[in-house]
């Protein structure tokens, strides 16, 4: 697979999970992409995959003309990967071997949060709203078997100016049908549905080339014209396969911590929790603590279990939180938004919450704190021995950048990683699937 904005990996993880290997990775922010390269370990053509410059580029528009034919002609001399032009499905327009091309373009423009960030600016003036036609470029340049395009629920409302004006999905979509030798088709889907413990929502737009689409039983593109689930392009939910946050979280919870904060003597330096304060207790919970696939005999250290040394009013603002079912008392409210508590068990509902660039939008369901980075990863589903790179976290113009002035850089601390990614059990659920349409096209079932 190649993976395209791919942000500190979640889409990758999930992939690899489904047993995809990534070849090409594109991301422009610096601590993200060190994210990215610090969790692979896989060797390509002799050479460690994170080491060789020749395969990623921060700047998606670095991979056209003589650099795009330069990755071709790499990827074609690594025997691992087998990358050819397929002359057999000339008659669709012709098609490589590469199997996955995906990608998420960055989503700040059409989100809801985004887009209040943005200074009124108009959507078609920020310049990362346009990346998913540089995506379709390299698309129609490597031709994959499959390409998948994620990104916000948000994007299905947007329009290009703040007064209205033209739609950016139906834009984003017509971009993609125009590529010769595709079916294109595409779903809301919510990623509580896949065994992820948020609500999410995430648009997924699936293209299948049409000597794979022909080779495959399962796969109807006469169901629906827009539905890439009814047509089969991608996997059905199972709801209610999400874990409850008690049996997710438990395990990393520290009675020493509570004490802490409720004391308000915190200890010099960092506020952490260095080894796990309990064995593991679930099935999920193992999963996650489990050693990564390169060494099944290491153990895996606790990470980025670091806590906020909030203010003895905030502590106590949590505490009535806590004990009221989430009640803010009038002297703690303020203007900045509503933090909400978490449950330890969903009980009859459902998940209601979707992890974001925010750490203290909700409140940890049974310590006076906000969540930690190693809480948050969880919430995505990375497993533990997955290390993120840069700062914990910031704020202001540093996270939103300034569009109005053209300042469209924003720093992408820990926190910002873990929740632009795409949840790694919403991938590897949409990567099982597409692996085995591909079996069956390819004839390796």
């Amino acid at each position: 697979m190649i993976d395209l904005f791919a942000g500190c990996g979640g889409l990758s993880k999930g992939f690899e999970n489904a047993h995809f290997t990534p070849v090409f990775v594109n991301e422009i922010n610096n601590d993200a992409i060190e994210t990215y390269l610090r969790n692979r370990h896989h060797e390509l053509g002799g050479e460690k995959f994170a080491e060789n410059t020749a395969l990623r580029c921060n700047d998606a528009h670095e991979l056209q003309g003589a650099r795009l034919s330069q990755l071709m002609a790499d990827l074609s001399t690594m025997r691992e990967i087998d990358f050819r032009f397929d002359t057999a499905s000339a008659k669709t327009g012709g098609g490589s071997t590469l199997d996955i091309l995906a990608g998420g373009p960055p989503c700040q423009g059409y989100s809801g949060i985004g887009i209040r960030r943005s200074y009124a600016v108009d959507r078609q003036e920020i310049p990362s709203n346009l990346l998913y036609k540089r995506m379709a470029e390299i698309i129609r340049r490597i031709r994959p078997r499959i390409f998948l395009f994620e990104n916000v629920r948000g994007l299905l409302n947007a329009k290009w100016t703040s007064h209205g004006g033209e739609s950016i999905w139906s834009d984003v979509k017509a971009e993609f049908r125009k590529i010769p030798g595709y079916e294109i088709r595409w779903s809301l889907v919510y990623a509580k549905d896949y065994g992820v413990p948020q609500n999410r929502p995430r648009v997924l737009l699936v293209g299948i080339r049409n000597d794979i689409l022909a080779a495959c039983s399962t796969l109807d593109p006469t169901a629906d014209m827009e539905d890439a689930v009814a047509c089969g392009f991608l996997p059905a939910g199972k709801p209610s396969t999400f874990p409850d946050l008690c049996d997710l979280l438990d395990d990393l919870v520290d009675p020493n911590v509570a004490q802490t904060l409720r004391s308000g003597q915190f200890p010099s330096g960092t506020f952490e929790t260095t080894s796990y304060p309990t064995p593991p207790q679930t099935a999920i919970q193992r999963h996650l603590r489990a050693a990564p696939p390169w060494d099944d005999k290491r153990r895996v250290p606790l990470t980025d279990q670091v806590y906020s040394k909030h203010k003895l009013t905030i502590a106590r603002k949590f505490d009535h939180m806590l004990t009221s079912g989430g009640d803010i008392p009038e002297q703690y409210r303020t203007r900045k938004f509503a933090q909400r508590v978490l449950q330890a068990r969903w009980c009859t509902r459902e998940p209601n919450i979707t992890a974001t660039s925010l750490p203290d939008d909700y409140v940890h369901y049974c310590q006076p704190r906000i969540l930690t980075v190693r809480e948050w990863a969880r919430l995505q589903l990375f497993p533990d021995w997955y290390h993120f790179a840069g700062k914990r976290t910031t704020g202001g113009l540093r996270r939103a950048g300034n569009p109005l002035k053209g300042n469209f850089e924003r720093e992408v601390p820990k926190y910002t990683q873990i929740g632009n990614a795409v949840p790694v059990g919403l991938a590897e659920n949409v990567g099982h699937h597409l692996r085995a349409l591909l079996d069956e096209a390819l004839g390796e079932r």
